[in-house]
């Protein structure tokens, strides 16, 4: 059984003074990690609706809340601390380029000495694909493609890929991660990202107040991936806390806390 804090990037914790107290505290306390969110900009009155919660609004229907990028804020509590884990949940891959994305996230799985953990997620908030230039539609298709040239970048002494969105050739991205490799965790809370998980043979955490119907979305998939021996996914999820460091959760598992100090650390789920 490991316990995570998450939304650690948020609220209080965008002061550099405080991520650092917070990330040394969880570490003093044996916590295994600390987890961060992301969304680039988030577009005043969006009209897609969060999925993980009621309302369809995150954070309480605050939309200019402070959200530092996640793996710079990662990069900047790895410095101050040894030895927890640093990990993203989740990263909206398919607004990234792959290739600058492999080779940040490789860096600081080698300056952190393997401490990262790669949450990642298609997203749900169209308005910010639109700002970004990224097609909404194609989120899905571009996650999985990136996720394989990522792993060729990451593992291959020469790596070579040619996909549909992506495409390099003897292309030297040093330095690769410790174990040439980062685990990634497949965040989501439909049919496709437990499917998507099975295919990644990593862990799968869904998001949202996952309930009975979204366990066995889980559990659908997870015996055929399990077959092979590599596929660990389930539902709830490993390694992800159920409560994060901000405050009392009102709304379901997975939903944006209110923008409150530490008062409540957080559940843990039984790995599977």
């Amino acid at each position: 059984m490991k316990f995570g804090l998450r939304y650690c990037n948020t609220a209080r914790y965008v002061d550099a003074k405080e991520a650092v107290a917070l990330a040394q505290a969880a570490e003093t306390a044996g916590f295994e990690s600390l987890w961060t969110v992301e969304h680039t900009i988030v577009p005043a009155g969006y009209a897609s609706a969060y999925p993980y919660d009621p309302s369809g609004k995150m954070a309480g229907g605050r939309d200019d809340m402070p959200l530092p990028d996640p793996l710079i804020w990662m990069a900047f509590v790895a410095a101050a601390t040894t030895k927890i884990k640093l990990a993203t949940g989740i990263l909206i891959l398919p607004q990234h380029n792959p290739v600058l994305a492999a080779k940040q996230i490789a860096t600081l799985d080698h300056m952190s000495r393997g401490r990262i953990l790669l949450g990642v997620g298609v997203g749900w908030l169209q308005e910010e694909f639109a700002a970004l230039g990224v097609p909404f539609a194609e989120r899905g298709a571009r996650m999985d493609e990136y996720i394989s040239a990522m792993r060729e970048l990451w593992s291959a002494d020469k790596p070579t890929f040619k996909g549909r969105f992506v495409a390099f050739e003897g292309a030297y991205c040093r330095p690769q991660p410790v174990n040439k490799s980062v685990p990634i965790i497949v965040g989501g809370h439909s049919e496709a990202a437990a499917r998507r998980a099975g295919t990644v043979d990593r862990d799968c955490a869904q998001g949202g107040g996952g309930g009975r119907s979204r366990s066995r979305q889980a559990g659908d998939h997870r015996q055929p991936a399990g077959r092979s021996g590599r596929a660990r996914c389930a539902a709830p999820p490993r390694r992800y806390s159920g409560a994060g460091p901000l405050g009392r959760r009102r709304g379901p598992a997975g939903a944006h806390p209110r923008t409150r100090g530490p008062r409540q650390l957080g559940r843990c789920h039984r790995a599977a």
